[in-house]
């Protein structure tokens, strides 16, 4: 720090500029508190652990505590302690006791440490959390630091994958490299580690376009996870929103980061942040002061009206950030515009997003947030996906996101996991999340795309485990089993937990096969949970937030044959689904019919190959159907694509053989079969005529491509043989760089 702390001098300084910036003379600092007396800024050593001077922030401008530190500069380490009325009865909690951090810091050094000075409170005879608290806190408390936003870019370039060609691959910054042998040692677990050549190649080799990180904001682990030896491993328990989490760092460096994605960038894929702007890691009235409620309480937090000693908690988590109030507003705002222009983040997934659009009456579309996103010249340029949740009234706002939105589609995962479970009733809700989920996205212009489909994500059962436990297994969380949902719509095929049974494998990994076609296969922007693609289990545990170890960590060197097969066939699928556009297309499905053509968008077949009527739909023992996607439908003004193949879909969740009879269709009369989960192998396939009885094996899915004339069929027949000799070839598809 190249400050003299006896000779300080403090000068006015800017409220315009939010948190610590540093000009090449000095650093500004600033900070926002309305109901604050006094702010004093607190300069430490390197270390953090040395208070060395407080300096009291000599302005106050439209609610703004600025002052300018000439001769500051980048590694100055500082936090703050803020004065007014601790009157929590009245929703006022500040206590300048407790050293606070700068909610604008770019960098934080240090973990917090555990212990009661941490609180702003004693608790009284009465056990009530009302009673002043005189200790200081400082030594146990992360500290912020300036930095230097310097960076050479070069020539990086965001890759601005298209919507409709976007496949998400989420993962956790840690756990994906922590046990790859083939990142150095040093590396592992870091940002760094994933910038990786080897790491980015075998990315890149699966065909996924978007790599979304689970928390990489500052965040806290929990004193009762620390008390059982745990830890909080997703970080979804934020407290800084503009600081990576130090323990992601190899070097300690910004610059880590912003390396990191320029070689994502670099190999094509983008990177998207999962954000947690809904709640902070201060809990509720009980909770520590750390920061925000420390700064200004009755600002930041959402609470009671009648009671605001006491918090609202529409998150589940103890508080609920307050968006409503302008101030608030621009901190996230701001924080969304510093990702994605100063650290060239592409896109967002918004952890819990009702909450981001509630208002005094709940959740409204025309939401300060939502409205600030739609007309920003930043945010709406990049992807903006919601958690379309949260755990207050009306909470549950699937579809309800306004355009500009993707949204995480769980009725896609509910429904997808039901049918090929076996599950009565279940196809015409398959039907309508295989066709883009119209149901709930088809309004105001919004495209197939804004359904997030997945089968799995880090909260729940991998898919492995999806296929091999009926309950969960969360001993290891320490909570005798009791967290982590009971509703995981999984089926074991007979067996609970691992199994020599060659029956039941077989079963188990054509179920996987099911799910991931019936994923890639679907309308909407598919997402895969790293791991996945070669069946990584977490042994059961459906709630691993707290396991930072090899329950949770990618297991690279224990990737079974089976996995393999599995990985070829993930690289298999994707490689369709990114050469056949009439799998992603433009606008929703209709069954919209082309007089011209005499042919519809999508036909619904039943197994004698004829158009499904309604009353079948109404048989709940109704289990195998197909779904004839026709190129040749586009509606009149959209321009057909080439590649706008004739595709039938055909799916089996009956535990034996249908006879399917290929359906005719308008131009042709042969049918290629591009895909069975029950031969994922399989080498060249005869043409097949309509009306030819498939013998379809229980539990299976099916995709054909129809040979009509012209250019279509050569498409077809080009893309059928180059699935046939990729092992023999290099592309993006092909086997990975790792050896695994």
């Amino acid at each position: 720090m190249a400050i003299d702390a006896h000779a300080v001098r403090v000068w006015e300084g800017d409220a315009t500029q939010q948190g610590a910036t540093w000009d090449g003379l000095g650093v500004n600092f600033s900070l926002f508190s309305a109901n604050a007396t006094k702010v004093e800024l607190c300069l430490f050593d390197a270390s953090g652990r040395q208070e060395l001077q407080r300096l009291e922030l000599p302005e106050y401008t439209d609610e703004i505590w600025h002052g300018y530190l000439p001769d500051a500069a980048p590694g100055t380490v500082y936090a703050y302690r803020v004065h007014g009325p601790y009157a929590p009865e009245e929703g006022h909690r500040f206590n300048p006791n407790k050293l606070v951090l700068d909610p604008y810091a770019k960098a934080h050094i240090g973990q917090l440490k555990w212990g009661p000075e941490l609180f702003a409170y004693s608790l009284g005879a009465a056990n009530e959390d009302l009673t002043f608290d005189e200790r200081d806190n400082a030594q146990l408390m992360p500290k912020c630091v300036v930095v230097d936003p310097a960076f050479t870019w070069a020539g990086d370039r965001k890759p601005s994958v298209p919507w409709d060609r976007t496949i998400t691959y989420e993962l956790h910054v840690k756990g994906f490299t922590k046990q790859n042998t083939r990142v150095p040692e040093t590396l592992r677990g870091t940002f760094a580690g994933l910038a990786h050549h080897e790491v980015i190649s075998y990315i890149r080799s699966l065909g996924v376009t978007s790599v979304e990180l689970l928390p990489i904001h500052s965040f806290i682990t929990d004193g009762f996870l620390l008390d059982k030896g745990l830890t909080n491993y997703w970080g979804y328990n934020t407290i800084g929103f503009f600081a990576p989490d130090p323990r992601y760092f190899a070097s300690g460096a910004i610059s880590e980061f912003k390396q990191m994605v320029a070689h994502l960038h670099n190999a094509g894929l983008e990177v998207i942040l999962d954000v947690v702007y809904n709640h902070t890691a201060e809990g509720n009235e009980r909770g520590p002061t750390l920061s925000f409620r420390g700064i200004d309480n009755a600002s930041y937090y959402r609470l009671l009206p009648d009671k605001p000693r006491y918090y609202i908690n529409d998150t589940g988590t103890g508080n609920t950030v307050n968006l409503s109030h302008p101030r608030v507003l621009q901190m996230v705002t701001d924080s969304l515009r510093y990702w994605a222009n100063e650290m060239h983040v592409d896109g967002f997934r918004f952890d819990l997003a009702t909450i981001l659009g509630r208002e005094a009456g709940g959740f409204d579309q025309g939401g300060g947030f939502l409205d600030s996103c739609r007309q920003d010249p930043v945010l709406s340029h990049v992807k903006l996906i919601a958690e379309p949740w949260d755990c207050g009234p009306g909470g549950y706002q699937v579809g309800s996101f306004p355009p500009g939105w993707a949204e995480w589609n769980d009725r896609f995962r509910d429904g997808v996991r039901s049918f090929w479970k076996g599950d009565q009733g279940k196809a015409a809700e398959l039907a309508s999340r295989l066709a883009g989920s119209g149901d709930l996205f088809n309004k105001r212009g919004r495209k197939p795309w804004a359904s997030v489909n997945l089968i799995t994500a880090h909260d729940g059962f991998t898919l492995s485990d999806l296929v091999t436990y009926n309950e969960k297994h969360n001993e290891a969380n320490g909570e005798n089993n009791q967290d982590g949902t009971t509703n995981n719509l999984s089926w074991n095929c007979g067996v609970e937990g691992p199994t020599d049974d060659p029956a039941v494998r077989d079963l188990r990994e054509r179920q996987k096969r099911n799910m991931l076609a019936t994923l890639l296969f679907s309308q909407g922007t598919p997402m895969i949970l790293a791991g996945d693609e070669f069946g990584r289990t977490q042994r059961g545990n459906n709630n691993a937030y707290c396991q930072d170890n090899e329950i949770s960590w990618v297991d690279w060197e224990g990737i079974t044959e089976e996995g393999r097969s599995f990985l070829a066939f993930t690289r298999k699928l994707i490689r369709l689904r990114q050469s056949l556009a009439i799998l992603r297309r433009g606008r929703f499905l209709v069954a919209e019919y082309n007089p011209e053509l005499e042919v519809k968008d999508v036909t619904w077949i039943n197994a004698a190959g004829t158009e499904m009527q309604q009353s079948e739909w109404q048989n709940g023992l109704m289990r195998c159907f197909g779904m004839l996607v026709d190129g040749r439908a586009q509606t009149s003004g959209i321009k057909r694509r080439a590649s706008d193949v004739t595709l039938l879909i055909v799916v089996n969740a009956y535990h034996d053989v249908v006879k399917f009879a290929l359906p005719e269709f308008v131009g042709g009369n042969e049918w290629l079969t591009l895909v069975d989960t029950n031969a994922p192998e399989r080498g060249e396939t005869p043409t097949l005529n309509a009306g030819y009885e498939y013998e379809v094996t229980g539990r299976s899915l099916l995709l054909f491509a129809a040979l009509t004339s012209g250019e279509p069929a050569e498409i077809v027949r080009r893309i059928a043989f180059e699935l046939r000799h990729d092992g023999n070839r290099r592309g993006f598809w092909m086997e990975p760089v790792l050896r695994l």
